[in-house]
């Protein structure tokens, strides 16, 4: 738009721009200052302020837009808000020049017109002066200089006016940690970039300008120095050049732009982008496009590229597939070049510190040598990676890279002098690592030829030296590189004077030296090393033929290379073709130019980076685009030209006719263009013509097909394949359908595994039965390859493929349906076995053991149950084949627990297994261990208990088995008598155990003895610690039985206790005579149980306060047992009781009723006859 600002009077001075609330502020000579804002597709006034007392020289946004800082020339400073609201103000002692915010808003730099640099913060308050390293030299010089006249003075003081000052606020990111971002530029050409406002390492640049203008762009990757400078013409007249020189932050020279116009630059600004710069000379504003030099590349399908994050310190490298839009990004540090070839890309990484172990290199590993290598500080790093990423290998340099370049088979690295070669990969790779195992000589030879130096100043034949024998020249050399490329057979180096330099690979020999008096820029090799590409300095494109014959007019005769009559100018990229030397494509501008043969064919509209020219087709890319949105690169950011031929060859084929086609392809000959013959030819059934393109191309495959085609016979069959050629299926089969021939069409679908169309041709009469079960099987494999399993198993069903079912409804956990599935097979069948582990894999022994026995392997089915521990159905099952290497197995496994020290496990194998005997036997012995140690008796009657019920258990199924065989057919005495002899025979094998233990003996002889023991001896605790003395007394008397259970010290002692606190000093006096008369005590012992008891008795007389029933003292004397109640513990003289069916021990009927007790009170078994409920009554009262 074009719109005058009415609200000035004056000529407009000062301009800034808010680019978060998008306001314009301007400034005139008058000091009005107005913030304008756009509405309506016009810039109204949104503010005015008018100090009238002061001209504005500067004025700058913070770089969130929230404040502004406006100075004007007498020293006036106010700061206000984008609302328009005044912060503060101040006046300085200084005529103000220029004002800078920080990146963080929080301080504000002032230039005065005395050229010194102040920096206050947020609020006014001043900090310090900034040092200006630009000017250390020229002080001392002046001061080395003594007086001068003034205007000598007067005229240095003018070359080092500060002329501008911009410090970039990092909102687009950084593209290094330490990238420094404060620019101060003087008028005398000098230019000093610092790491922030004190950077005594601040880089320092000469430009040999007068400048006027310095700006960063928006990305802060580049700053413009605008200016003039002075140039003689060829009659010798001096004039004033204006100028643009462009400088990375490093302070490196990136590019200088001329511009028309004498009077220097008087304003400059760049787009937002960084895309395009603007500039003022005298009336005119001239518009450049910047063609910025990205960090990225490109190999086959996948694009990489870096950009910066303002959320992140380090760069995000993005591996983009062009072809299928996947991408991959990983976060690496000081990422400076990166290049694509062949089937990897290169990514030159500087370290900034001491890293951890490389990734791993693969098969070049060996190229280590056993020598430490890992990155130091000054190296850099070069990782080779793959499409996605990954690394393959990885090299430490110690050169600082300045020119980058990589072929399928090689990465080229230099600085300004050495050259570093690394031959990454080889086109025998694979053989040679084959044979480096065998043959040391081949190791050290591919490890010498992999990695090589080269300094461009030898002059030897063969200049190339091994990493260990290179030693690097310190300093820079006057005639430095200036660019360098490579094929996949030379590497050209060319250097600042125009001297190319043309080397062997991979033999690395110098073969030829060129001479031109171009400064080289961007060089490129064609396709078979013959011709140089040569962008200079002042984008302007020659080409160098390197194998021409020149003979010059000297005499000399023999020179090589010779610089063609071919000069393009704004050249800023070139790509040759991949596959004609004489082909090439060319950036200009805006505009893409192909060349052949160096005729140019018309260009096309682009501002795209060249990645590939193959085919007669060029591959730009959008990079600006993808750098506006790095996160979300869209497909249409990579273009597809044809070249003219190409599209020319197109247009005759379509709208002419194939015998003028085939005259203009014969006239530009290409592979491209003959298959594009063929295809035409191909739909048009111009068998002869296809025929003739595809020997043109080398195509074999393409002959033998036409050959097949013409065999066909009918047109209709020819179409028919023709279409599918081209992939256009559905048209082949409604052609064959058409022509009644769905059986052609089942063959087509077929070929092409589109089962599903297959069933649907099967169904409507193109084949028969097999086939369709042939179509439901593979339907059913492509589900199953996609894990989509209830589909599968749907379509294997159908197709009777009931091995697959079963495998379908296993990955879904559908064992209903894997057993559904092995009904319907049938005996015998093999597919059993592998069911029947299927089930076996997810502990299912029934329907494991199932298919075993269905499939015949009987010893599969007790593999099963072993494996599955389920030992009764092993031994059913071996009883019932006859297999008794499953009693071996049974023991031999018991054996292992037990030499573990797992003696429960062993327990429930024998219980499993059902070996009641040795079940219980073991328990007696575990429960017996439990007393020794006199800990948990508690534990020991559990565990006793659990013994006799084995027993119990053991002797009841002999008894059932024997009543179910003898029962049939004999009388009631034969039946009797022969019941008694087996359970005499059984009881006589139970007590043959031959190894079993003295508890385990105990166990079958008596099998409640060792319960009835613990239980009288806690139940005599518990009626003792609640103050039931006298029944404690007599439950305890009944202990004295079990002497060969219980330890006789802990019965007679628990026997006195009680008995003493009953008053029973009778019965206590004969507990004390038992203790005193144990064998083994020793004297101390004894001496004791002597003391307490003559305490004791000596004032009292050993008499019982009532009457005790003969059986007590019988039992405390003799040892004789009686009938004791479970619960009470007391004697069952007369009364009522009540017998366990389980373990034969009386309860009497009273205590029963009033405990309310429904179970047994030894075993806590179940009381017949009552509504009851297991109780654990011993653990309840034993915590």
């Amino acid at each position: 738009m074009n719109q005058t600002l009415e609200g000035h009077n004056g000529g407009v001075m000062c301009v800034t721009w808010n680019a978060n609330y998008r306001k314009l502020t301007t400034s005139d000579e008058n000091g009005l200052i107005i913030v304008w804002m756009l509405h309506k597709g016009m810039w109204s006034e949104e503010m005015i302020n008018n100090r009238n007392k002061s001209v504005v020289r500067d004025m700058k946004w913070t770089a969130d837009g929230q404040k502004i800082c406006i100075i004007y020339e007498d020293g006036a400073v106010i700061v206000g808000s984008v609302e328009g609201t005044r912060l503060w103000g101040k006046d300085l002692d200084a005529h103000l020049r220029f004002v800078e915010w920080s990146p963080d808003s929080r301080n504000i730099i002032f230039v005065t017109k005395s050229n010194e640099i102040h920096m206050y913060d947020y609020h006014g308050n001043k900090i310090k002066p900034l040092p200006l390293y630009a000017l250390a030299n020229k002080k001392q010089e002046k001061k080395m200089g003594g007086d001068d006249d003034w205007s000598d003075e007067d005229e240095q003081e003018e070359d080092n006016t500060i002329i501008g000052i911009h410090w970039y606020d990092g909102t687009e990111g950084h593209i290094d940690v330490d990238a420094p971002t404060l620019a101060v530029a003087f008028r005398n050409g000098k230019c000093q970039i610092g790491r922030g406002e004190e950077d005594p390492k601040a880089t320092l640049i000469d430009t040999r300008m007068t400048l006027t203008q310095c700006k960063w762009n928006a990305k802060g990757n580049v700053l413009a120095l605008a200016g003039s400078v002075k140039s003689k013409s060829r009659e010798g007249e001096e004039r004033q050049v204006s100028q643009v020189q462009f400088y990375t932050p490093m302070g490196e020279h990136i590019k200088a732009l001329k511009v028309p116009g004498a009077n220097g630059i008087s304003a400059m600004s760049w787009e937002g982008s960084g895309l395009r710069i603007a500039l003022a000379v005298d009336a005119y504003i001239y518009f450049a496009n910047i063609r910025p030099d990205y960090v990225w590349g490109a190999f086959g399908n996948t694009l990489v590229y870096a950009h910066n994050k303002p959320d992140r310190t380090d760069v995000c490298v993005t591996f983009w597939n062009m072809k299928s839009n996947e991408r991959y990004t990983k976060y690496l540090k000081g990422v400076k070049f990166i290049r694509g070839a062949g089937e990897n890309c290169l990514l030159v990484v500087k370290n900034s510190a001491p890293a951890g172990p490389p990734p791993s290199g693969g098969e070049n590993d060996e190229n280590n040598n056993g020598e430490d290598s890992g990155p130091k500080p000054n190296q850099h790093t070069l990782l080779l990676c793959n499409s996605i990423g990954s690394p393959v290998d990885t090299k430490y340099i110690d050169i600082v890279p300045k020119f980058v370049e990589m072929t399928p088979f090689h990465v080229i690295v230099s600085d300004f002098r050495s050259v570093y070669i690394w031959q990454y990969r080889t086109n025998v790779s694979k053989l040679t690592s084959n044979d480096a195992g065998n043959s040391a000589t081949a190791m050290l030879r591919r490890n010498t030829g992999r990695e090589r130096m080269l300094d461009i100043e030898e002059v030897a034949a063969n200049p190339a030296q091994t990493i260990e024998n290179f030693k690097p020249k310190a300093g820079r050399i006057k005639d430095g590189i200036c660019a360098i490329t490579a094929s996949k057979k030379n590497l050209i180096v060319a250097r600042e004077s125009g001297t190319i330099h043309r080397y062997s690979l991979p033999h690395i020999g110098l073969e030829n030296k060129y001479a031109i008096r171009q400064r080289p820029a961007h060089i490129r090799l064609n396709c078979d090393s013959t011709k140089l590409s040569i962008i200079d300095n002042a984008s302007i494109l020659s080409v160098l033929d390197l194998d021409s014959n020149n003979d010059s007019s000297d005499g000399k005769e023999g020179t090589y290379g010779q610089l063609l009559q071919f000069e393009r100018k704004d050249a800023w990229d070139l790509q040759w073709a991949d596959d004609n030397p004489d082909l090439f494509a060319v950036m200009e501008k805006t505009r893409m130019y192909v060349f052949r043969n160096f005729q140019p064919e018309e260009p096309c509209q682009s501002s795209g980076y060249l990645s590939n020219f193959s085919d007669l087709q060029i591959q730009a890319i959008m990079l600006d685009d993808v750098m506006a949105n790095p996160d979300t690169p869209d497909r249409d950011m990579v273009l597809d030209f044809e070249t003219k031929s190409l599209k020319d060859a197109r247009e005759l084929i379509t709208n002419v006719g194939l015998a003028e086609a085939t005259a203009y392809i014969e006239q530009h000959a290409h592979p491209r263009l003959w298959r594009l013959l063929a295809e035409a030819a191909l739909e048009a059934l111009e068998l002869q013509v296809a025929e003739k393109a595809f020997v043109n191309v080398g195509d074999y495959p393409g002959i033998q097909y036409v050959k097949r085609l013409s065999g066909l016979g009918e047109r209709m069959k020819q179409r028919a394949e023709v279409a599918a050629y081209f992939q256009r299926f559905d048209e082949a089969e409604a052609i064959l359908r058409e022509i009644d021939r769905k059986d052609l069409a089942n063959e087509l679908r077929i070929r092409l595994g589109d089962w599903f169309r297959v069933v649907a041709l099967v169904q409507t009469g193109g084949g028969d039965d097999k086939m369709l079960m042939k179509a439901w099987n593979k339907i059913g494999e492509y589900y199953a390859d996609r894990f989509k399993w209830q589909k599968a198993a749907t379509y294997f069903s159908q197709a009777k493929n009931l091995m697959k079912m079963i495998e379908c409804y296993y990955r879904l956990d559908d064992f209903d349906g894997m057993e559904k599935g092995v009904e319907l097979m049938s005996e015998g069948n093999p597919d059993l076995m592998e069911a029947g582990r299927m089930f076996e894999s997810v502990g299912l022994h029934k329907q494991a053991v199932r298919c075993f026995q269905k499939a015949g392997d009987v010893k599969a089915a007790i593999d099963t149950c072993v494996l599955l521990n389920y030992w009764e159905e092993a031994v059913k099952l071996a009883e019932a084949h006859g297999f008794s290497q499953i009693e071996g197995l049974l023991a031999k496994y018991a054996g292992h627990l037990l030499s573990k020290g797992d003696k429960l496990q062993a327990v429930e194998l024998y219980r499993k297994a059902d070996k009641a005997t040795e079940a219980a036997r073991l328990l007696a012995g575990i429960a017996e261990d439990v007393g020794k140690r006199q800990v948990d008796p508690l534990r020991a009657k559990k565990l006793h208990v659990l013994a006799a019920l084995e027993v119990e258990r053991y002797r009841k199924k002999a008894l059932d088995l024997t009543t179910m065989g003898t029962t049939k057919g004999k009388s009631v005495a034969a039946t009797t008598a022969a019941t008694l002899d087996t359970l005499m025979t059984a009881d006589a094998e139970s007590r043959a155990g031959g190894g079993a233990s003295d508890a385990g003996r105990k166990v079958m002889d008596n099998a409640w003895r060792g319960a009835e023991a613990y239980h009288y001896f806690l139940l005599s605790h518990r009626q003792l610690y609640s103050g039931d003395v006298d029944a404690a007394m007599k439950t305890a008397i009944r202990c004295a039985e079990f002497e060969d259970i219980l330890e006789p010290k802990d019965i007679y002692s628990l026997i006195a206790l009680t008995a003493y606190h009953s008053s029973h000093l009778n019965i206590c006096s004969r507990a004390f005579i038992k203790l005193e008369t144990l064998p083994g005590l020793d004297e101390s012992t004894s001496d004791a149980i002597q003391s307490l008891a003559l305490d004791i008795f000596k004032d009292q007389a050993p008499r019982n306060p009532s009457h005790l029933p003969t059986c007590y003292i019988t039992c405390l004397e003799t040892g004789q047992p009686y009938n004791a109640c479970t619960i009470t513990g007391r004697a069952v003289l007369d009364a009522r009781t009540v017998g366990c069916k389980t373990c034969g021990h009386l309860m009497l009927e009273h205590e029963l009723s009033v405990s309310n007790r429904k179970n047994c009170a030894l075993c806590h078994c179940p009381i017949p006859g009552i509504n009851f409920s297991i109780m654990e009554e011993e653990e309840e009262r034993g915590d």
